[in-house]
């Protein structure tokens, strides 16, 4: 929504059919909202018929966390989500950010920065152990090195995925994916060779993708 011209106008006028993530970044998560209000303009979108999910930052979560049972009111679900854009924290600190978005949320967003392979590897490990736990995660490496956990990420559990239309120059996250090009790639691991997993001898399908959509 902060990036939006007339956001809520917008929800009212949309006619889509696929459903709406609504979120109200302020600046000090990245996005261009200015606090007074923003939560109440991000209320009033969860009102609205199109829209099924809201983003909520952990850090608005922790201090205000009644606000988050006005928003369940709205019989919407709500995604927690943690942003490191300076890099991915260690694999204890990482899993416990992961568990205490899940207290707050439906689904745990968390989305860091990988400045080597090892820092995708962590997000990996994470991803899969959150899933093992029953934990709806949604997680992303953000940079050139950690783009390929947008395509990899699903295979483990990850429920959401991020990616900008071709044709959309606007400016996200670091290492975006188009959703054509993502969308290619997960579906030609999945139909190929690399979509059967051989364990001790015994061939197990790997997850069905999930879907993907132009946000964040």
């Amino acid at each position: 929504m902060d990036k939006a011209e007339d956001p809520l106008a917008q929800l009212e006028n949309y006619d889509g059919e696929l459903p709406i993530i609504a979120t109200n970044r302020s600046q000090w998560f990245g996005g261009n909202a200015i606090d007074h209000g923003r939560l109440d303009r991000l209320m009033e979108a969860a009102r609205s018929e199109s829209v099924e999910m809201v983003d909520i930052e952990l850090e608005t979560a922790r201090g205000k966390e009644w606000v988050l049972e006005e928003f369940r009111e709205t019989d919407i679900e709500l995604i927690i989500s943690f942003h490191e854009f300076e890099e991915t924290p260690d694999q204890t600190t990482l899993d416990a950010i992961i568990e205490e978005c899940a207290q707050y949320g439906d689904i745990a967003k968390v989305a860091t920065f990988a400045n080597d392979r090892t820092d995708t590897l962590r997000m990996l490990r994470a991803i899969n152990s959150a899933t093992e736990d029953g934990i709806q995660i949604a997680g992303i490496s953000m940079g050139e090195i950690g783009s390929h956990v947008r395509v990899l990420g699903p295979l483990y559990g990850s429920k959401l995925g991020y990616a900008p239309l071709e044709t959309d120059t606007s400016e996200y996250a670091p290492g975006q994916i188009s959703l054509q090009r993502v969308r290619s790639l997960i579906d030609a691991i999945e139909q190929g060779e690399a979509a059967t997993q051989i364990i001790d001898g015994v061939e197990e399908r790997a997850p069905a993708s999930h879907g993907y959509s132009q946000t964040d």
